[in-house]
């Protein structure tokens, strides 16, 4: 249906509703108004709005108490006439006012809100936004007249009382929108009267006595419900407050007689007025900036932003003191995590930031010890927001020696370390870390310790420090930043690591890596003082010397005690006793703390990433200068310190993807020649330079084989250093050594397939055996092409028209054999050292040769002749460590020797073994689960797993299999550790193959699970010990290995024995 757009036929329609609410007063006749009036037309309704609002005003006069639903049906009618009309007379305008007022108010206590129910309060506050927005022209301003301060205070108080005291959220809303309309500084989609210059003054110094309760208490409001009030704050401070009021002289006008006690309330903006308001408003500014600032809501920090912006646009200079902690929220935002608080605009100037980056500069050290971790990160980003809005000018500011000394020092004070975690010295990389897969990075990525600083522990505030570091790099100038942090990386230790953390930064920043700039900066271009390529080529190489110098690089990481082993005094038969327990290594006497082999650490740590950031920084450009830093990154590459390895690691990866180069193989291959003359030089020199010999470890284990025919004569001159001191570094040179033979027993690997392939089948059982035992583990080859075949070029296989019938001349070994022999010879010598740990290293090494050596026979035979002697003594009188290592060997030489070792074996070993083994099976049987973590159970292992096969593949004699089988027997038993079960089973495997139907026969003598019916009456029936035996402890593991190895134990029950 049309509305009424006819004023005379919607006076006709209204007229009956309007005399009947004016007789009886109910709701029922309020909203059958309500109902008419909105189908009358705006226009319509605009004529008839005095007569319409009569019957209304009428329900609010009568006096006597009114229901509250009568109110809130008139407050509601009352809205809709409002909200669709317009106010044009004053009268009207500051009648409503006041009813509507009173509406709110209590009867009795005036100045506090009613008692009512919610839905009429939100009714009348919804009237008289609707009442402020209808006012037409410049009536809404005579509000703002000094004669109307008592009824606008008492106004101001209940929309106050509303918006803090109401639990209803609603409620809230709606008084503070009303607040902000009743100071026309609504912000809704509704058209608004704009006042002038002359207006806005006047509704500034009316508006100058309320502020005191206003700021008051929506500060309160703000504190207690974050979500709301930050408008009505910013608005009405920035109209009292503005400087286009207070700046120009506003002539005193007495107030007029008529005001009578009124004239007490007027406020005259005076200079001493605006300077004590200030010191007030900045205590409630900086209330509401702690609360909001650092608040887990973007929205809530948004609002905070929009309040600076908006005060620091009107009132920059009248607000005084409150600058500074407008200017501090508003560039904390700058580095905001949001979009839509970081992209908030405001226009500041470079006197003020320097001068508030300073001050702030000073409190950091104390603001990081004191306050927590979120504070820490807002103060932070109010840093980095400083830097990113001054951008270029940062340079200019930098020029300041104040301003650099006092950023740096808090810089050196807020990112100290905290290096009292004893797991950082204890951590060692032993070969099995150092050697690790060169074919990711991530390998070496995953495991990076994370730094610990003393005075945060979020990872946020970390990367904020750093992206400070980078922006000053980014925009300052590179030579005095370098010349500054090296200056305190010189002056204390106790700077040395934080001014190394920032160097690195600096520079990474002044490349351009990692730095945001968003056009967030006071040019508005983010524009920098650039730095050439040139610049930081020549910074780089500084800094570099600076790092890599002899006080700076070669630090002590371990305690001397760590370096040496204790002598091994252990005299006692081992293998006959296996006791679980070792002498415990007496407690170091180390002169370095912990906290000073911490620190060391820590900073070759940063100095290492600082060489990854330089060559990152450079480019291409940094290949050059690898002659001069790749091979003291590799030195600390072949580190014992865990942490240390794997920064060097980490900075080699970063080093080799900044110079191009696709692995850390082709970076070494590339730069090998440089690199092995200095380690030749330094061999030469080894009491100066101790870490050569760890430089080629480390070249060794990331290159392939193409490296091994340029590192021969490093190889001789390795031997020769060992031979000439071995005394003291015979354990870094076996290093050296276990890492070469790993690399030769890959060639040997590539000659089994090579033999393979050109027998044609013939052998190939043998052929695979002997490749499978050559290097265990992860050494076995599984791509023989990736391999580089051109070290066997010096050897050719035998073509087909050699003379076969000439002088028997012994030819010439392969270089990689000739080098095998070489260090073999030097293992059987230290195999007897009196330090554990160098002969536990010596057997690794020595199990590699024999793999290499096992292509020859001929040369591998007289070699195992000679080590047996020393081979058998740390086999029968040593410590268990070495016992397990040097079965380990035995297997191995069993392996490869077979028959050569069958008589020593079967002589001096295994009677030792099998006493060994007997002795220690009731001790196992009986043991808990503790006993799976003593060093007589792994020894106990090692043997039930490798007696097997090397009893098969020396092919022992029946009396030695007996006393195998005697001495294994026991561990048969499901009382034994599981572990040491199923090793036992593997015996038993072997020992079948070798002899079937004696094994069978003792299985059987032991449980048998079958009876044997004889195929002929007379021939008498089989008697077997095992038969009609009851289920005992050893019948499961027999039953198994009966079924596995001679087929299903449940076939032969009740079968007659074929004949």
């Amino acid at each position: 249906m049309a509305p009424i757009s006819d004023p005379k036929i919607a006076f006709a329609y209204l007229r009956p509703a309007c005399v009947l609410l004016t007789r009886e007063p109910t709701v029922t006749n309020v909203e059958t108004l309500n109902a008419q009036l909105k189908e009358v037309s705006d226009a319509a309704l605009q004529q008839l709005q005095e007569y319409v609002l009569y019957p209304l005003r009428f329900v609010l006069k009568v006096p006597g108490l009114k229901k509250n639903k009568l109110v809130q049906a008139v407050a509601e009618a009352m809205s809709h006439i409002l909200e669709n009309t317009c106010v044009q007379s004053w009268e009207t305008l500051h009648d409503l006012f006041s009813e509507l007022t009173l509406c709110l108010c209590s009867p009795t206590n005036p100045g506090k809100p009613a008692d009512t129910s919610e839905e009429l309060k939100l009714a009348v506050l919804r009237c008289l936004d609707a009442l402020l927005h209808a006012a037409y022209g410049d009536i809404v301003f005579k509000l703002f007249e000094p004669i109307m301060l008592p009824e606008l205070g008492t106004a101001i108080s209940l929309l106050l009382a509303l918006g803090e005291k109401e639990k209803s959220r609603d409620i809230q809303a709606a008084a503070l929108k009303c607040l902000q309309a009743l100071t026309v500084q609504c912000d809704c989609a509704q058209e608004h009267v704009v006042p002038s210059s002359e207006e806005r003054r006047a509704i500034g110094s009316t508006m100058a006595s309320a502020l005191p309760g206003i700021t008051m208490a929506v500060a309160r409001i703000i504190t207690g419900d974050l979500r709301q009030g930050h408008v009505v704050w910013s608005t009405t401070v920035g109209l009292v407050m503005e400087d286009s009021q207070l700046q120009t002289s506003e002539p005193w006008k007495t107030p007029s007689a008529e005001l009578g006690r009124i004239a007490q309330l007027v406020v005259h903006r005076t200079q001493d007025w605006v300077k004590n308001t200030v010191g007030k408003l900045s205590v409630l500014l900086r209330k509401i900036i702690s609360c909001t600032s650092a608040h887990q809501h973007w929205r809530v920090r948004l609002e905070m932003v929009e309040l600076a912006d908006h005060l620091l646009a009107r009132c920059s200079q009248s607000l005084g003191e409150c600058v500074g902690p407008l200017l501090e929220a508003l560039i904390g935002a700058v580095n905001d995590e949001e979009p839509r608080v970081r992209e908030s605009h405001a226009q500041t100037f470079t006197d003020v930031l320097s001068e508030n980056l300073h001050c702030l500069a000073t409190s950091l050290p104390r603001l990081m010890r004191t306050s927590d971790d979120q504070k820490k990160l807002f103060v932070l980003s109010v840093f980095l927001g400083y830097l990113k809005v001054l951008g270029p000018f940062i340079s200019v500011v930098l020029t300041s020696a104040a301003h650099l000394q006092r950023i740096s020092k808090a810089l050196m004070q807020v990112l100290e370390l905290d290096v009292m975690d004893v797991r950082i010295v204890e951590e060692r990389s032993y070969s099995s870390t150092i050697e690790t897969s060169s074919t990711s990075q991530d390998s070496f990525t995953a495991h990076t310790q994370r730094k610990h600083f003393l005075y945060f522990t979020d990872e946020k505030i970390y990367s904020v420090l750093m992206e400070i570091c980078r922006l000053l790099g980014y925009y300052g100038n590179i030579y005095l930043l370098t010349d500054h942090f090296l200056d305190l990386y010189r002056q204390s230790s106790a700077y040395r690591k934080q001014a190394a953390m920032v160097l690195n930064e600096i520079i990474r920043g002044a490349a351009g890596i990692d730095v945001a700039i968003e056009g967030w900066s006071l040019e508005g271009e983010g524009r920098r003082h650039s730095a050439t390529q040139e610049d930081l080529k020549a910074t780089v190489v500084s800094v570099m010397e600076e790092y890599t110098s002899l006080n700076n690089w070669h630090l002590i990481t371990v305690s001397e005690e760590t370096d040496k082993d204790r002598q091994d005094h252990s005299n006692a038969n081992t293998l006959q006793v296996i006791l679980p327990s070792v002498d415990s290594p007496s407690p170091a006497s180390s002169t370095s703390t912990i906290h000073q082999l911490n620190s060391n650490i820590w900073q070759l740590c940063i100095q290492l990433e600082g060489i990854a950031c330089f060559a990152q920084a450079l480019g291409l450009d940094f290949r050059p200068l690898l002659m001069t830093s790749l091979y003291p990154v590799m030195e600390k590459a072949g580190e014992e310190t865990l942490l240390v390895s794997q920064a060097a690691l980490g900075s080699m990866w970063d080093i080799s993807k900044a110079c191009g180069y696709l692995s850390l193989k082709e970076l070494i291959n590339e730069n090998s020649d440089y690199l092995l003359n200095d380690i030749s030089l330094n061999l030469q020199r080894l009491s100066q330079h101790p870490q050569a010999p760890r430089v080629l470890t480390v070249m060794l284990t990331h290159s392939d084989c193409s490296l091994l025919p340029l590192v021969r004569d490093i190889v001789q001159d390795v031997l020769m250093a060992l031979d000439l001191s071995y005394d003291h570094t015979a354990a870094l040179f076996c290093s050296v050594l276990h890492t070469l033979m790993k690399a030769l027993g890959k060639i040997s690997q590539v000659m089994t397939i090579n033999l393979l392939r050109m027998d044609g089948g013939a052998n190939c059982d043998f052929i695979m055996q002997l490749h499978l035992s050559f290097c265990q583990g992860d050494q076995l080859i599984t791509h023989p092409s990736d391999l580089t075949f051109t070290v066997f070029s010096e050897v050719p296989p035998p073509t087909e028209h050699e003379n076969i019938d000439g002088p028997d001349v012994k030819a010439e070994l392969p270089s990689h054999l000739s080098i095998t022999k070489d260090v073999m010879e030097r293992c059987i010598h230290l195999l007897s050292d009196p330090s554990l740990r160098l002969r536990l290293k010596v057997l690794d090494v020595l199990e590699l040769c024999v793999c290499v050596l096992s292509e020859m026979e001929d040369e591998l035979l007289p070699m195992a002749h000679r080590c047996w002697p020393a081979l058998l003594q740390r086999l029968t009188a040593d410590d268990p460590l070495a016992v397990l290592r040097a079965f380990r060997v035995l297997c191995t030489l069993g392996e490869t020797c077979g028959d050569f070792l069958r008589r020593r074996v079967s002589k001096e070993i295994l009677p030792r073994l099998s006493s060994s083994l007997a002795q220690q099976a009731p001790i196992s049987a009986k043991a808990g689960p503790v006993y799976s973590h003593t060093l007589a159970y792994k020894l106990q292992l090692a043997v039930l797993q490798g007696l097997g096969s090397l009893c098969q593949r020396l092919d022992l004699g029946e009396a030695d299999l007996d006393v195998v089988c005697e001495a294994c027997l026991p561990y048969l038993s499901c009382r034994q550790p599981i572990r040491l079960q199923d090793a036992c089973l593997s015996v038993f495997r072997h020992l079948i193959q070798v002899d079937p139907d004696t094994y069978w026969f003792t299985l059987n003598e032991l449980h048998c699970p079958s009876s044997y019916i004889p195929p002929h009456p007379d021939l008498q029936p089989v008697q077997l010990n095992g038969m009609g035996r009851p289920r005992d402890e050893y019948s499961d593991n027999v039953l198994k290995l009966l079924r596995e190895e001679f087929g299903s134990v449940a076939a032969t029950v009740d079968q007659p024995v074929k004949p």
